[in-house]
């Protein structure tokens, strides 16, 4: 699937569903995104403690942008998420949003579009996905069920 029409299928996406947005992208065509444009980033808005002991996607540095949505261990918002954003990212820059299960990146699209910034997506079923029946993450779906690059536990 070509950029053009993954942005294309995304952007209708968020149509459909009446998104805040401008679309929204599987873990497989975030990463297929991530490797045909250097310029596209991918915000990983989880808290710094999911990031070392979850893991984190495994892509280039300069592509690699993190922005904690809450604070750990309060779990309280991030009063500085838009400042930190703005220091990492330009209004015009496509930025896919990702979190632990697709929840936390929506706000975090939603909000960063509310602010100004044009080409937000979502990365639908985040990085660790939806709990299977025995609770346990990342066999159901998201970033790392897909088989996608990562490091971590």
């Amino acid at each position: 699937m070509t950029q053009e029409l993954i942005l294309t299928t995304a952007s209708q996406r968020a149509q459909d569903g009446q998104l805040p947005y401008r679309g929204a992208v599987t873990p497989q065509e975030a990463f297929a995104l991530i490797q045909g444009n250097p310029a596209i980033k991918l915000v990983d808005v989880r808290t710094k403690a999911e990031r070392d002991w979850v893991g984190v996607v495994h892509i280039p540095a300069e592509q690699h942008l993190f922005v904690q949505w809450n604070l750990y261990p309060e779990g309280k918002p991030n009063p500085q998420f838009l400042e930190q954003l703005k220091e990492a990212a330009g209004p015009d820059e496509v930025l896919l949003f990702l979190c632990r299960s697709g929840v936390r990146s929506r706000h975090a699209a939603k909000l960063a579009t509310e602010n100004g910034y044009r080409n937000c997506f979502d990365i639908v079923e985040g990085f660790e996905g939806n709990k299977d029946a025995a609770g346990h993450r990342k066999t159901v779906e998201g970033w790392c069920k897909a088989g996608l690059p990562w490091t971590g536990a």
